[in-house]
């Protein structure tokens, strides 16, 4: 079987998606592998909340599901590895795209901001149980004041994960991606992605 690649990401790897909104990202990665059989793909949102939620995500789940995906719906990113579906499977990629702790306040405000690490603190402590040896965690963050408060490196760096990369994320070399607030009435709007990167972060073999 042929490998096929979009930016970071491989048909031969096994990815697990975490916290998608309409599953617009999965079903690009999908497309461009042309099989999603490699791919877990999951969301907070029950599956009914999506359909109220998301205008296109009956649609693209139909695609995704069509092409071998495993769609897992009601996933709390901080209770993930202990989820049925996931606990015992191993994944060679994990990606949290643009998590966020819903508007509770403005993005400078101290509480909101802890909320939002409390978020990515709970899903690294997940994530790199069901990593395997040499696989990597990608969170995509936007980078300039508020967002670089969360102090994602350093976050990592509390869970004894490396850190092995940051990439400017380009949004154009994913096509059809739909980035969505997720959170509130305006949920299926998108926004300005603005200068953003992914963080990539590893196992330490300390841990």
């Amino acid at each position: 079987m042929e490998e096929k690649r979009i930016s970071h990401y491989s048909s031969f790897q096994k990815i697990l998606l975490v916290g998608e909104g309409d599953f617009s990202f999965s079903l690009c990665l999908a497309r461009a592998f042309g099989t999603a059989t490699n791919m877990v793909a999951t969301s907070l949102d029950s599956r009914g909340s999506l359909m109220v939620n998301y205008a296109r995500a009956l649609e693209n789940l139909n695609a995704l599901e069509v092409l071998g995906c495993t769609v897992v719906n009601e996933v709390d990113a901080h209770k993930m590895a202990e989820h049925p579906l996931l606990k015992h499977q191993k994944f060679d990629r994990i990606i949290y795209n643009f998590p966020h702790a819903g508007f509770l306040g403005r993005e400078d405000n101290v509480f909101q901001i802890e909320l939002h690490k409390n978020l990515v603190r709970g899903f690294l402590q997940n994530a790199k149980r069901i990593l395997t040896i040499f696989g990597e965690i990608h969170i995509t963050h936007k980078t300039k004041h508020p967002y670089s408060l969360w102090d994602i490196k350093m976050l990592a760096s509390g869970e004894n994960l490396k850190f092995v990369g940051e990439e400017e994320f380009d949004k154009d070399l994913y096509p059809g991606y739909d980035n969505k607030r997720g959170d509130g009435s305006r949920c299926d709007h998108s926004f300005i992605v603005g200068e953003c990167s992914t963080f990539m972060f590893s196992r330490s073999f300390l841990y």
